[in-house]
């Protein structure tokens, strides 16, 4: 109603100003009274309005930079969504295709909503435009002039002028407002394209889940055995073609998080790079054998390609099939070569057997038509694969299979398989399909993963090893230890990986992670406090994530339990131990924030646990304090000696609680930082690690003062253990004819007192015997 009423506005007032007289010429009396200068004033501020407003319509009616974007949008996005269309068009059995379309009908839809209200937006400021200019047809000032011949005669060239742009301004309006009605009718269009296909695309994933009952296909034996074999190559070039066009737009797609992991994998790369060329650098690459290296010491980037598949795999988990298969079958082509030279025959023909498989069943799932040829050769690969898997692990020569896990692989192998033999007779072709990949990922998805476990503890290891070599620490450490502690979390990580690949191909996934988001996300009241499960979980893995950092975060620093006391770093382990702060408190503090809890109910638990430690947690408090005080005192650094009420020993670790020393014994005392700082302590390695040694011994021999003296520095001198920068001292206890009794001082490390002793009294027995001196130590 708005437009039409506005359009016979224009053309009344168009023809209006254009049935003005060609020329006039007013009498004097028409003159003197046009002249008047209040009305003079009057009309030329009226014609200066409607310019001012048809101007600003021009403006406003304009399309900016970003309006031609969307336009480029709009179209961009009916491409993506033709090339969907006509994928779904396609009877495609493939779960992965399927999952892939509706995550994208899903993105286009959400797309089409935000064109959807810009294109509204667009229209309301045209609509406003249009309003502003119809309101001109009510002013006064302009039905005035409209009635005033003489003041049109007089303004001629001025109204000309107006006519001139409202007739351009009109035009803009009306090719704008039919653009963006072309583009309501675009959006408009796709969004019901776009339900249709969502429809038809959940009944398609429906028939490949197990709570799905209804038959898809005919029995097994039911089944037409013919096949059109014209149709065939012209049928297998389509779904090529059509293959690779998804492929291409799932790419466009994902281009920006291809980019971003080339990126990360690159600097990981030169990362391993730097560390494998220092050690070759300074010799001691060969001691990665030693190491039990199996992986990173054959070179880098194989390795890093294997990673970068690992994680490329996981992030395309809504990819289409033949780009997920591709990326599964050259991941699983990878680890053959990384492993052919290690593994015995019998493993690479069982890895060759199994990547066969993956590739037969893939290529059968996307591009063999459903029928019964097709429904028999699934038949009789599954049934092939579980005699050979079943004859595999009643094999005891075949060590691959000896493996626990991969033995549960094999179990779940054959069950998958069976339950695709089972489902292809009744007819869920869709799900037997499914079923067969499922089984063959889950069986080399548990080797794949295992390999990943071991490149990243490698890396691990290289990065110690390298920190220990730069510190002049060459040795061989307890390696097999630290391995199996640092394979916890990370044995964690793969097993969820391997639960969301495997859920991810039995079509689950989408259904657990609701699931798993529902209960999350459930709220719980308890009074006046409300929080979800989800918070909960948040802050409990956010506080073991901080713990599992501040205890593994000195491995990559080259810090281990086998470390030469003697050449210990305090200041290292000073700012490990602020490091290992600041993860705690960080982590505690994103802990809270992330749970979600309010500033007011957290100043409510503050005040709960300030009473709770008036009560009772005193000295846990005093404790951490004094952890803290500790840490950045530095008067006890780890690598110290110590002694404390009679006991002695050297400071292994300095926690945020208790304090551990090892004592000579092989003891290790733990003592509370509270009471390191209300008593009294001796450390014998605060300045540095030399301690004074004396010996006492008896001479007896024809021998002089000067002479005795020479033999003491001589045999001195000779132990290397001793610090010959400090003079030694010799004082004479008793002396009498040809007997002497001696104490000798001299200065040695704290941590080798009693070898340097024991070397230092033989010396000592040595010179003397050899100048016919009896000495008696």
């Amino acid at each position: 109603m708005l437009k039409h009423s506005f359009l016979f506005i224009f053309f009344f007032t168009t023809l209006w100003f254009q049935s003005l007289p060609a020329q006039h010429t007013p009498s004097q009396n028409e003159r003197n009274l046009f002249n008047h200068e209040n009305v003079d004033s009057e009309y030329l501020l009226t014609i200066e309005k409607i310019n001012e407003v048809f101007e600003s319509a021009y403006i406003k009616s304009e399309f900016t930079a970003d309006v031609y974007l969307m336009f480029n949008n709009i179209e961009q996005t009916t491409k993506k969504l033709n090339i969907i269309l006509k994928s779904v068009k396609v009877a495609n059995l493939n779960v992965r295709n399927q999952q892939m379309y509706y995550t994208m009908l899903q993105d286009l839809e959400n797309s089409l909503d935000d064109q959807s209200k810009f294109i509204v937006k667009q229209d309301s400021i045209i609509d406003g435009v249009k309003k502003h200019i119809l309101d001109l047809a009510k002013n006064k000032n302009v039905l005035k002039l409209k009635n005033d011949t003489l003041a049109q005669e007089h303004f001629r060239k001025e109204i000309q002028v107006l006519i001139e742009k409202s007739g351009k301004t009109i035009k803009l309006l009306t090719e704008h407002t039919q653009l963006l009605n072309e583009k309501k009718r675009i959006i408009l269009e796709n969004k019901t394209s776009i339900f249709y296909a969502l429809q038809t695309v959940e009944d398609r994933l429906k028939k490949s889940e197990l709570s799905h009952i209804t038959r898809e296909y005919p029995y097994l034996w039911s089944t037409n055995r013919t096949v059109k074999k014209i149709d065939m190559p012209a049928n297998f070039s389509e779904k090529i073609a059509l293959e690779k066009d998804v492929t291409l737009y799932y790419l466009n797609y994902i281009r920006g998080g291809i980019i971003v992991l080339v990126f990360l994998m690159l600097i990981l790369g030169l990362y391993i790079n730097n560390n494998l060329k220092y050690l070759e650098k300074t010799g001691y690459i060969h001691n990665l054998k030693k190491l039990n290296f199996q992986f990173l010491n054959k070179g880098t980037w194989i390795n890093l390609f294997i990673i970068g598949l690992h994680i490329f795999i996981l992030y395309s988990l809504q990819a289409p099939a033949i780009f997920t298969s591709l990326l599964y079958f050259t991941l699983l082509i990878s680890i053959g070569l990384l492993f052919h030279k290690n593994w015995k025959k019998s493993n690479l023909y069982n890895w060759l057997f199994l990547t066969v498989l993956f590739a037969a069943l893939s290529f059968i799932n996307l591009f063999v038509s459903v029928s019964f040829i097709e429904r028999f050769l699934l038949l009789l690969i599954n049934c092939t694969s579980i005699y050979y898997i079943i004859s595999q692990l009643k094999n005891t020569d075949n060590t691959l299979f000896k493996l626990r896990f991969f033995r549960w692989a094999g179990k779940i192998f054959i069950g998958l398989c069976i339950l695709s033999v089972i489902f292809n007779f009744l007819g869920r072709v869709s799900l037997a399909h499914v079923l067969s990949l499922s089984a063959t990922v889950a069986l080399t998805e548990v080797i794949a993963l295992n390999v990943l476990l071991k490149i990243i503890i490698e890396i691990i290891l290289l990065q110690i090893y390298r920190t220990r070599v730069q510190r002049g620490t060459s040795k061989i450490f307890d390696y097999k230890s630290l391995s199996n502690n640092l394979k916890i979390p990370f044995i964690l990580i793969t097993g969820c990986m391997w639960f969301i690949v495997m859920s991810s191909n039995l079509n689950i996934w989408r259904g657990i992670r609701t699931a798993f988001n529902t209960i999350l996300s459930y709220k719980i009241h308890i009074g006046e406090f409300t929080f979800t499960p989800g918070n909960v979980l948040l802050f409990i893995a956010l506080v073991w994530t901080a713990h599992l950092l501040q205890k593994y975060i000195a491995y990559f620093f080259g810090e281990i339990e086998d470390e030469d006391e003697e050449n210990v770093n305090k200041k290292h382990h000073s700012r490990l131990m602020i490091i290992r702060l600041i993860l705690l408190i960080g982590g505690y503090l994103l802990a809270i924030l992330a749970s979600g809890i309010p500033l007011d109910k957290i100043s409510i638990m503050i005040g709960a646990l300030g009473v709770g430690v008036g009560l009772g947690l005193q000295g846990i408090v005093s404790n951490f304090v004094s952890g803290i005080i500790l840490i950045f005192d530095k008067a006890i650094q780890v690598g110290d000696i110590i002694e404390l009420n009679s006991q002695r020993g050297r400071v292994k670790s300095v926690d945020l609680r208790t304090t551990k020393i090892s004592a000579p014994n092989g003891s290790e005392i733990i003592i509370p930082n509270g009471s390191l700082l209300s008593q009294n302590i001796t450390n014998w390695t605060y300045t540095d690690n030399l301690q004074q040694v004396e010996i006492s011994f008896k001479l007896s021999g024809d021998s002089t003062p000067e002479n005795i003296n020479q033999i003491v520095h001589q045999a001195l001198n000779k132990v290397k253990t001793i610090h010959t920068n400090r003079a030694f001292q010799i004082y004479y206890t008793t002396l009498s004819k040809d007997n002497y009794g001696l104490l000798v001082k001299f200065w040695c490390s704290i941590y080798r007192t009693d070898e340097t002793l024991s070397e230092a009294k033989k010396s000592i027995f040595n010179s003397f015997h050899d100048h016919e001196i009896t000495v008696t130590i």
